[in-house]
């Protein structure tokens, strides 16, 4: 027989409970879905009953919860459903990683929504090179940009640079008609849009004209030593091995650089990854980490996160049958 167990959990008085639990109580039923334990509330007071190591579950999460709101944070269903798998799993506190803000733009708040985001801004803060290596829509670019637009507010840097390979045109973008600045817009055009999000157009444009951020495909990196620099190279993993290290073999004094890609999404026609055979070279390198984050950490609709597991497996079972 389970051991079942009471556990009293008292609101603090300054919090509103519709804060809490939702309107209409939305969001406590959505944690008594995930959860087989009863939980009453009285006033301010929260009453679960249940096994003994739920209960004391469902008590820290609601405690979690708590501190969130008391920092001002609103809690939607995503986010308490992210709080649930985040506890259930072991992986961190939930109002560590929420109440982690790393830029605020006109009432949006950009910040780490899962344990596997939070570990990667962490890398980048602790590391002068960071890979951050996963499937579509685990914010690998869009917090690597964060990151970059908050280290210049904070004049940790003063400048910022965006890069990433013009694959489609194979580089050879003089072969393109129309200005440079045509030529490679639309495949720079991910990275204006990212950073549109962290900041206000016009002064973006104004820092873009200064040289203060500088948004340019991978082949015009070549030759440069890139000082007192925050550089993104995105979509990495359709760098040649030879690219990979001409890029990296451009850092220079008081840089940080963040590297991203999909190995799963090479578009290279024929020849090697550079993403893919980097680790095997820096993997233990100091001040080098790699993170790979997984579908646990796409932060788009749910439905991806299970596309992404779905094709992970296919892939696994595809290349389990050609082993055999």
């Amino acid at each position: 027989m389970l051991n079942t167990t009471q556990v009293r959990l008292v609101v603090p008085c300054d919090l509103e409970m519709v804060d809490l639990l939702g309107q209409g109580d939305h969001l406590l039923k959505l944690i008594e879905d995930q959860f087989e334990s009863d939980i009453s509330v009285r006033g301010n007071e929260v009453s679960i009953t249940g096994e003994s190591g739920e209960a004391q579950g469902v008590s820290a999460l609601l405690a979690e919860l708590i501190a969130l709101v008391q920092k001002g944070e609103r809690l939607t269903p995503d986010s308490v459903d992210r709080a649930i798998e985040m506890l259930k799993r072991g992986e961190c506190s939930p109002s560590s990683v929420f109440s982690d803000v790393l830029v605020a733009h006109r009432g949006k708040t950009i910040r780490p929504k899962t344990a596997g985001q939070k570990h990667y801004v962490d890398a980048i803060r602790r590391n002068t090179v960071t890979f951050g290596i996963g499937p579509a829509g685990t914010g690998k670019t869009y917090l690597a940009m964060a990151m970059a637009v908050d280290s210049l507010k904070k004049k940790e840097v003063g400048r910022i640079i965006l890069t990433r390979p013009a694959v489609e045109a194979g580089e050879r973008l003089g072969f393109l008609p129309g200005s440079l600045s045509e030529k490679v817009d639309p495949y720079l055009r991910p990275l204006y849009d990212a950073l549109f999000d962290m900041m206000d157009i016009e002064k973006s444009q104004a820092l873009t004209e200064r040289g203060v951020i500088e948004v340019a495909p991978l082949a015009f990196m070549r030759g440069r030593t890139l000082n007192d620099s925050f550089v993104i190279l995105d979509e990495a993993q359709n760098t040649s091995p030879e690219q990979m290290k001409m890029f990296l073999t451009r850092l220079g004094f008081g840089s940080k650089v963040v590297i991203t890609g999909d190995i799963t999404q090479v578009d290279l026609a024929g020849g090697k990854s550079g993403l893919k055979e980097v680790r095997a070279i820096l993997d233990g390198v100091k001040d080098v980490e790699f993170v790979e984050l997984n579908s646990r950490d796409v932060v788009r609709h749910r439905l991806v996160q299970r596309i992404v597991t779905a094709y992970g497996e296919y892939e696994e079972k595809k290349a389990q049958a050609s082993d055999d």
